[in-house]
């Protein structure tokens, strides 16, 4: 019994660890997979292009968990963290990405901007965007 039940806990695993969300472009982007550390920077200001792209990186706004799961999955940042790194930035000159109010809106703002760059759940991908990192 104990190895059907370790046998079963195995099996479910990578379902359990299957990403659920994804970084995205427009379909036509010339922009291919990009990994954590790479988006880490576009989205921390420190990167603004990806060849000749040049890059828009949104955030959803406010405090929705897929904000929240990006923001400690690839940015490796809690809330209070990010929010003192932008206090910090903004007497850099930096500034934080565009906000959208919903994730349709993330989503169509996307697929529209030319160098958009954000994240969604991977069951709002469609063909207008491209998947290039997935969380």
């Amino acid at each position: 019994m104990r190895i059907l039940i370790l046998v079963l806990s195995l099996l479910m695993l990578p379902a359990a660890t299957a990403a659920e969300y994804a970084v995205v472009v427009a379909s036509n982007s010339t922009i291919g997979a990009l990994d954590s550390a790479r988006l880490r920077d576009i989205f921390l200001r420190h990167r603004n292009f990806e060849g000749e792209v040049r890059l828009v990186p949104v955030n959803l706004l406010g405090e929705d968990s897929t904000r929240t799961h990006f923001e400690t999955s690839v940015l490796n940042m809690n809330r209070d963290e990010l929010n003192r790194y932008w206090i910090t930035g903004h007497f850099q000159g930096l500034k934080p990405p565009a906000t959208q109010a919903s994730l349709q809106s993330v989503k169509a703002f996307i697929a529209h901007v030319e160098g958009a760059i954000g994240y969604l759940p991977l069951a709002m991908v469609d063909d207008s965007l491209k998947v290039i990192h997935e969380f």
